[in-house]
């Protein structure tokens, strides 16, 4: 029987196509939840040089190794599609069709298969077929534009905004609705485009009202929640440490100058021509005392208040502890499955999966006899070592 645990997605088939960045960690969204995630790994792996032990978007799924350059290839993972719920591949636009994988081939096979397609610059426009990453993407939708301090360049956020929040979510909040398509009376598969451009900019939505509303200004750190007000913001501390305060409404700024110690002498928040000086004098008094100090002073205050924690640090909080939000899996600690759920929890299954580790399961499981052919042999009769030139190139990140 086919390893789903007991999330709400138990019992939904995916066929993953081997890419990097936000399509493995849709995949693994859908894996915490429940579903049947199979990986379609190339030879040669997917671009990325970690060590695949380590790759926690590849939790809690399965791996089969499958060289689509190959006819043999293109057949094992039809008969996957064949059987599964949803399909999601990242390649840039053209390259499926190219391999022979692509919408029209899979819903010829199964038409009730949703297919998701991950890319940065979407399957059309003039950028569609040109390389990008995380920060081009967040860089023409404002996004990055709105990072950062006035008076100096944009502040690079990883790959969170683009790749992940509005590359990756799209991609699950998509396939999730047209899944409840497809499974509804008269429903059908059908292909979902989500670009990493469309769902960056749909992130700024709130922000394109309050510009036209009047109430934000089309310029870095001179707004309400962009750090150009003083009350929301990071402040050094005297042992090199940051606190984050986001005391926005009065009655909770007001547990803060108090917690502070500069209630008294504060100057009015109201006074939009005093920020300068509250901001100096809250950075001054931050200074006084240490990150670890300050953290107790503000404890479970209403003062909105809270340390900047590191990676290796924010496990061992004591309300992230308590809440279980990072978890201990196979010798790695990570963010446990998010969201929760009170009948069908998800959970940490399964370590990361090793390219091919499981292709007599799946093939049994999914009964799908095609996957145990063996691989083809390049001409020295050598198992092919690395992907396609068209692979490399046209995978999308």
């Amino acid at each position: 029987m086919a390893e789903s645990g007991n999330g709400p997605l138990s019992g939904v088939r995916v066929v993953e196509l081997a890419g990097i960045g936000p399509g493995p960690f849709a995949a693994m969204l859908l894996a915490d939840l429940g579903a049947d995630v199979v990986r379609v790994d190339r030879p040669g792996g997917a671009g990325l040089r970690i060590d695949p032990a380590y790759d926690i978007t590849n939790r809690n799924k399965r791996s089969v190794l499958v060289d689509l350059k190959a006819p043999e290839g293109v057949a094992q993972v039809l008969e996957l599609a064949e059987r599964a719920d949803v399909l999601l591949e990242g390649y840039r636009p053209g390259v499926a069709e190219r391999l022979g994988v692509g919408p029209e081939e899979c819903l010829a096979r199964n038409p009730r298969l949703v297919y998701g397609r991950m890319t940065g610059w979407g399957q059309q426009g003039p950028l569609a077929d040109t390389a990008g990453h995380d920060i081009g993407y967040i860089a023409i939708t404002g996004a990055l534009g709105m990072i950062g301090p006035p008076d100096g360049p944009p502040a690079i956020p990883a790959n969170l905004v683009g790749d992940y929040a509005g590359g990756s979510l799209y991609l699950v909040i998509g396939v999730l609705a047209a899944l409840q398509h497809a499974r509804s009376e008269g429903g059908r598969g059908q292909v979902v485009d989500a670009a990493i451009v469309d769902g960056t900019a749909h992130l700024t939505a709130m922000i394109h009202g309050m510009l036209a509303a009047g109430g934000w200004q089309d310029r870095r750190g001179t707004n309400l929640l962009d750090g150009g007000t003083p009350f929301y913001g990071a402040y050094e501390t005297a042992d090199g440490g940051y606190m984050a305060v986001g005391a926005l409404e009065k009655r909770f700024y007001g547990e803060f100058i108090r917690l502070l110690g500069i209630e008294q002498e504060a100057p009015s928040r109201d006074d939009f021509a005093a920020w300068g000086e509250l901001r100096t004098a809250i950075a001054a008094r931050f200074k006084t005392r240490t990150r670890e100090e300050w953290t107790a002073v503000f404890q479970e205050s209403d003062a909105c208040v809270a340390p900047v924690l590191s990676l290796r640090e924010a496990p061992r909080h004591p309300h992230l502890a308590a809440r279980g939000t990072f978890v201990d899996h196979a010798g790695i600690t990570q963010p446990a499955p998010a969201p929760r759920f009170s009948h069908t929890p998800g959970a940490v299954r399964r370590p990361p999966a090793q390219p091919g580790a499981d292709t007599e399961e799946i093939a049994r499981d999914w009964q799908a006899p095609s996957l145990l052919a063996p691989p083809p042999a390049d001409p020295a009769g050598v198992p092919p070592a690395g992907p396609s030139r068209i692979q490399q190139k046209d995978t999308a990140s």
